[in-house]
């Protein structure tokens, strides 16, 4: 499991280099399913999607209008303006989404929550496995056509904000992040299968520009005819 991880971040930048920066910024471009099931309408104008890469912070903008953004923390979610004014804030936010569905209409502050945890864990991956309090093992492959792609299963702190606890991640030859399977805790815990795709390289660091997650069927296969979400990134900036 160790040579897989060092393997791992090799083949995304090194550690090194990733601990030379503090944040990244990147334009993203959603949709799938997902959203219309939460009553939300989705906009698919391009956004500016800000995370710290040491501590679990991100934000968003434009969020609901030009001049709004958002303001995430594992225990704090707002909509700002660009100046700072609170427009609408939630402590413990995860509290929120207790009895939910599926199909449980979400308000703003869920989707700004939702965003924030869910694009902080996908951009600093795989980096994430190496802060304090992650447990990483072994599982076995997920064979994807004639590919057999490496699986670690990890185990991420409880102060750590994310889709569940427990989630997989597999590998190609390569060292490269393929797909990363999870259940939304905050949907009903329906079981998620993510494959990302078409890697860029930005300061010497290596990040997936399309991200697709679909629900996850029996035998861990993907329903492809359910997408979730889609992801579209670009324009990294590390600073």
């Amino acid at each position: 499991m160790k040579e897989l991880l060092a393997e791992v971040f090799d083949a995304h930048g090194g550690l090194d280099r990733w601990d030379a920066f503090g944040s990244l910024t990147a334009t993203i471009v959603t949709g799938g399913g997902l959203w219309g099931m939460k009553g939300l309408v989705q906009d698919t104008a391009p956004r500016e999607m800000t995370i710290a890469l040491h501590r679990q912070s991100a934000s968003v903008c434009p969020f609901g209008q030009q001049d709004w953004r958002t303001a995430f923390t594992p225990d704090r979610i707002v909509i700002e303006t660009t100046s700072g004014v609170v427009v609408a804030e939630r402590l413990n936010p995860r509290a929120s989404f207790a009895g939910h569905r599926m199909e449980t209409p979400w308000d703003p502050l869920h989707r700004a929550y939702f965003n924030g945890y869910a694009m902080w864990t996908y951009l600093t991956s795989p980096f994430h496995l190496a802060m304090p309090g992650f447990e990483v093992d072994d599982i076995p492959p997920w064979v994807e056509g004639s590919e057999h792609w490496r699986g670690l299963r990890v185990r991420f702190p409880d102060d750590i904000a994310t889709h569940c606890r427990a989630q997989e991640f597999y590998f190609g030859d390569d060292g490269l992040l393929r797909r990363h399977d999870y259940h939304v805790d905050v949907a009903g815990g329906f079981p998620a299968a993510q494959y990302v795709s078409e890697m860029v390289e930005v300061n010497g660091l290596r990040f997936p520009t399309k991200r697709r997650a679909y629900l996850r069927g029996p035998g861990l296969h993907p329903i492809r005819e359910l997408l979730l979400v889609s992801i579209e990134l670009s324009n990294f900036r590390l600073t």
